[in-house]
C-alpha cells in the first residue's frame, strides 16, 4: 500500500505516506490488524491513525511511476502529440551513459528508435530506483524515509522535464479532455441511478426501475441492511470495478441509447 493512512481526517503533510488516503473507514480495523502483523511502524494512532510503508512498496511505487513516465510519454510521440525530435532529445538525457550511438544511428524508424530509447531509459530507472533503495535501506526499514524513489535519484531533473511535457501535451490534449469530461459524466450518472435505488429499497420506497436497476447488481453489492455509508461505499465499488467499456455500455443501457 502507497497511503497507508485513513480516509479521514485529511491532514496532509510533506511526508509521502499523507499524498493521498489508502482505506476506507470501513476496512480501518482490518487495516491496523494486518499493518500489525507486517510490523509497520505506527506514525499516527488515535483519529488519524497512519503508519509507515512496508518497505516493498516504495519499490512498487517506482516501478508504477518508471513504467507510467516513460510509456505515457512514448505514446504522446506515437499519437504525434509530441514532436519526435523534441522528445527523442529529452529521452536520451535519461540514457547518456548507456546508449551505443552507433545501434542508435542504425535504426531507420521512429517506433525503433524509441522504442531502443524507451527500453534503456526504464533499465536505467530501475537501477537507479535500487541504487537509492539501497543507500536508504536503514532509514526505510525504520519507517523515516518520506519520499519516493525517483525524487532522490539523479534522474530527478529529466523526469520532472518529462511528466511537465506529458502533461501539457497528452493529459492536457483536447482528445484526452473531452474523455475526461464523458467520463465524468457517465460515472455522475451511473452513481446516480444506483445509489438511489439502493436507498429508494432500503426504505420502502423503490420504484419498478429501481428494482430493475438492483436486479442487475451482482448478489455482494446489494447491500440493504447496513448502514448509509456502507450502501454508499457498496455501489461505489461496483462502479469502480468496472472497465471504461462497461461503464459506457452500462450508461448507454440505462440511458435507453440504442446500442
Amino acid at each position: 500500500m502507497k497511503y497507508p493512512k485513513e480516509s479521514l481526517p485529511k491532514k496532509p503533510t510533506s511526508n509521502i505516506i499523507d499524498k493521498k488516503y489508502g482505506f476506507f473507514q470501513a476496512e480501518k480495523s482490518v487495516f491496523v490488524d494486518v499493518a500489525k502483523d507486517l510490523g509497520l511502524q505506527k506514525i499516527r494512532e488515535g483519529n488519524d491513525i497512519t503508519f509507515s510503508r512496508h518497505p516493498l512498496a516504495f519499490l512498487v511505487e517506482a516501478a508504477d511511476d518508471i513504467c507510467y513516465t516513460i510509456i505515457d510519454f512514448e505514446d504522446g510521440i506515437n499519437l504525434g502529440l509530441i514532436e519526435e525530435e523534441f522528445a527523442l532529445e529529452y529521452l536520451i538525457n535519461l540514457v547518456r551513459d548507456t546508449i551505443n550511438t552507433e545501434k542508435y544511428y542504425q535504426l531507420t524508424t521512429k517506433q525503433d528508435r524509441l522504442s531502443y530509447l524507451r527500453a534503456l531509459a526504464i533499465g536505467n530507472l530501475i537501477n537507479e530506483a535500487a541504487k537509492v533503495f539501497l543507500d536508504n535501506e536503514d532509514s526505510i526499514l525504520k519507517g523515516k524515509y518520506q519520499i519516493s524513489l525517483l525524487d532522490k535519484c539523479k534522474y530527478e531533473a529529466q523526469i520532472n522535464d518529462i511528466i511537465k511535457i506529458s502533461i501539457n501535451k497528452i493529459y492536457r490534449s483536447k482528445e484526452v479532455v473531452e474523455k475526461e469530461i464523458a467520463g465524468y459524466k457517465v460515472l455522475a450518472d451511473l452513481l446516480d441511478v444506483f445509489i438511489n435505488a439502493i436507498n429508494n429499497s432500503f426504505n420502502g420506497k423503490a420504484s419498478n426501475y429501481d428494482n430493475l436497476l438492483l436486479n442487475t447488481l451482482p448478489e455482494k453489492y446489494r447491500t440493504l441492511d447496513v448502514s448509509l455509508y456502507q450502501r454508499i461505499l457498496s455501489i461505489c465499488s461496483y462502479i469502480a470495478g468496472m472497465s471504461d467499456g462497461a461503464a459506457i455500455l452500462l450508461h448507454k443501457k440505462i440511458k435507453g441509447i440504442e446500442i
